[in-house]
């Protein structure tokens, strides 16, 4: 709950022996010689080396220019990272702000981890008091003091990485004895978050060619963050690690793929890229179907655009590396050999083999990209069901049964499924959405971006596909923006996020930051504006000089318009002082560790058993974790203690898991949902049978109350099973009986 408090030149070839005189009385001598054919390999050799020597050597660049350029690239690197270290500062002190974090003490702020993150935290703290390094893996690795009756592998099921590099930060760097734990945790999260907006900032810079467009993604995407990040919510999530890292390598990305890039440039992009692929994979245990997306975008720009192959052919080695080497040292994860990335690029990479060396343009090369764009897609399916068959796994088969309901393809009356149905972050975009994108003038903006830049590319396109040549160098007087292929790569990539963001609004936090970046380039690049003006025809002013003026005032007024309306409201934001305050789950805490026995074991609903798993470090029988299917059908089982069944078949379930307390939570038992038929305790109805839902949501007789509701009357046969040991206004805990003495 949180309370406000009032508080506040040119060369030409050389031939041989050009210029020789010839004997005197001797006529011209003709010397006839057979030429020998030249293989392919030759033939590009050979067209390679007659392109450069008919390139003109560029003369070198005036003083004044160098400076110039200098200064560009300093001032835009000097503002992306002030930018970074600003938002980070920022968060910092808006989490400040809004927890009273400094002012409270450990077992407080521990609280406002919440559901799953006080799971990710609660490991940090394991590895801080661990006696070694080793010593905390191997627990981790091999932990049976979280969940009852279950050894699991915890870095390798919860993607553990960053809190082992976390703790091995925190020790090496003797921050110990600086730095409160939870300060240097946080602290690298906001950091990193840092990084993100720099890389953003940096994309949206290279694709445009001016600083000022990485200015406008970074006000955009503060403004917007309650759609661009869930920072402010849950820190420890695996995306707040991960995306950091994703946005490096798709600035990396773009970078590589301009057309313009030297040598020394292309090398550090492609370096960077890797390593930022190989992190990302290992930061988040769904980062691999984020690249599967990666990888599409990038196969339709090599379909599209034939200068990139070799380049785009380049990525998919990385993707292939860096999936090996996450096989390896993620204690041999199947879900990667299975994913479909893995089967994607393979695909990729015997299509090109078996494609034939034809000439482009003809018709017969037309006919091969058809060929190649299903044999790709088949091959892709085909390998994916092969691996599927022949490697063991259990890839998040809970996630197909949910899609599969998700869009009407099956019907269900199972609980867990129903349940991540009704999850807010899982359904449509509400109207709020949108309307709070249209308010920041952001997506007005973004989708005049997307259709010039999407118009233009399906232009070159068929430019393309008609055999018409094409310049190699794009000029702002031609105003082609469609034909770079970074441009084609970021319009196909944001389609395809876009895309699954109107389906599930949870994916929103992938899509929205890349919205901050497309239409900051968009509004300051004058090549998108002379693209417009030629499709217009413009003639009355001259149209380079207008798009550069526009691409400069177009971006100073949409920042001055967000400066003088949000500005105000940042300010407020840290300004106004708030309070977590939770009173009963801190007096709840406080309890479990001075009365209840070292080895108990607690039940009750899973966002409160990792709250319990790391302000007590006690075990507990079920997590809020979604991607075991074992503790899926743990959680619908202790979740019995909400639905209508007998008191003897709720203490069959606990003393199955070995439990010895059990905790109600008035919330949950009481909750009146603002959502039909989404409460707890309607889906449990639905799934037992006490509910027809063809008869509008009727009851059916059951003998039984809601098992919730009657054992706090403390009547028989309830108090034979359970016993009342403490309670406040939020929470009931009764000892779950060894004896059971049945009473009259």
């Amino acid at each position: 709950m949180l309370r406000t408090r009032e508080k506040r030149g040119a060369g030409g070839s050389h031939l041989p022996g050009a210029g020789v005189a010839e004997p005197p009385g001797r006529g011209p001598t003709v010397e006839l010689r057979q030429r020998k054919k030249l293989k392919s390999s030759e033939n590009k050799e050979s067209a390679k080396e007659e392109k450069i020597s008919d390139t003109p050597i560029p003369e070198k660049a005036p003083k004044h220019v160098l400076f110039q350029r200098f200064a560009k690239i300093f001032i835009g690197c000097l503002a992306a990272v002030t930018s970074g270290m600003m938002y980070a500062l920022y968060l910092s002190a808006y989490h400040e702000r809004k927890f009273w974090f400094s002012n409270r003490q450990e077992l407080e702020r521990e609280i406002t981890f919440q559901g799953d993150s006080a799971i990710y935290y609660s490991y940090y703290k394991d590895m801080l008091k661990a006696p070694s390094f080793e010593r905390g893996v191997y627990e981790l690795t091999h932990n049976n003091k979280t969940v009852s009756l279950k050894t699991i592998n915890a870095v390798q099921q919860m993607s553990l990485y960053p809190e082992l590099i976390a703790s091995v930060l925190y020790q090496a760097t003797g921050s110990n004895e600086i730095i409160e734990p939870v300060y240097f945790y946080i602290g690298i999260v906001f950091g990193l978050q840092g990084i993100y907006v720099t890389a953003l900032f940096v994309t949206s810079w290279l694709m445009s060619g001016t600083w000022l467009a990485g200015m406008l993604t970074v006000a955009w995407f503060i403004i917007n963050r309650v759609d661009t990040t869930r920072i402010e919510y849950s820190i420890p999530l695996r995306e707040n690690w991960a995306l950091p890292y994703f946005a490096c390598q798709i600035a990396a990305l773009t970078g590589y793929l301009k057309s313009n890039l030297n040598t020394y440039g292309e090398r550090f992009c492609y370096l960077l890229m890797s390593a930022s692929t190989y992190t990302f994979m290992m930061m988040w245990e769904y980062s691999h179907y984020l690249l599967f997306l990666q990888a599409i975008s990038l196969f339709l720009l090599d379909s599209f655009s034939l200068e990139q192959s070799d380049k785009v052919h380049e990525v998919y080695k990385i993707y292939i590396f860096s999936l090996f080497l996450g096989y390896l040292l993620q204690f041999e994860n199947s879900a990667l050999l299975v994913s479909p990335l893995l089967s994607l690029v393979v695909a990729l990479m015997l299509a090109k083999c078996l494609q034939l060396n034809v000439k482009k343009g003809t018709f017969i090369a037309k006919i091969m990209k058809v060929i190649n764009f299903y044999l790709v897609c088949i091959l892709t399916v085909t390998l994916n069901i092969i691996m599927k068959m022949f490697v063991p796994h259990k890839e998040n088969g809970h996630m197909l049964k949910f899609l599969e309901v998700k869009f009407g393809l099956n019907m269900t009356k199972n609980f867990t499924m129903n349940w991540l149905l009704c999850q807010e972050s899982l359904q449509a975009p509400s109207q709020d959405f949108f309307l709070r994108l249209t308010q920041s003038s952001l997506l007005p903006f973004y989708i005049l971006v997307l259709i010039i830049c999407f118009l233009s590319m399906m232009q070159v396109i068929f430019r393309r596909i008609n055999g018409k040549s094409l310049k190699e160098t794009i000029t702002l007087e031609d105003g082609r923006i469609g034909g770079r292929p970074e441009i084609i790569y970021h319009v196909i990539h944001t389609i395809l996020l876009g895309s699954l963001a109107m389906v599930i609004e949870g994916l929103k936090y992938l899509w929205t930051p890349y919205v901050c970046m497309l239409a900051a380039f968009g509004v300051c690049s004058p090549e998108l504006w002379m693209t417009l003006f030629k499709w217009l025809r413009l003639r009355t002013v001259h149209p380079v000089l207008l798009a550069l003026i526009l691409s400069m005032a177009v971006p100073t007024i949409i920042g001055l318009s967000l400066w003088k309306e949000f500005f105000p409201r940042l300010m407020t934001e840290l300004m106004e002082l708030q309070e977590f305050y939770d009173p009963d789950t801190v007096e709840l805490m406080t309890w479990i560790k001075r009365q209840a026995p070292v080895a108990a074991v607690f039940a009750g609903s899973p966002q409160l058993m990792g709250a319990i798993k790391l302000c007590t470090g006690w075990m507990v029988t079920s997590l809020p974790l979604y991607n075991d299917d074992d503790l899926l059908k743990r959680n619908e089982n202790i979740y019995q203690i909400y639905s209508k069944r007998s008191a003897e078949d709720i203490y069959k379930i606990l003393t199955s898991y070995k439990a010895n307390y059990l905790i109600v939570e008035d919330a949950i038992c009481n909750e009146v949902g603002t959502m039909r038929g989404c409460r707890v305790k309607d889906l449990l109805d639905i799934a037992n049978g006490h509910v027809v839902c063809e008869e509008g949501d009727k009851l059916t007789y059951s003998k039984y109350g809601r098992f919730c509701h009657e054992v706090k009357i403390n009547y028989s046969p309830y108090v034979n099973y359970f016993t009342r040991v403490y309670w406040n206004r939020s929470y009931f805990v009764y000892k779950i009986n060894t004896v059971i003495s049945f009473q009259s």
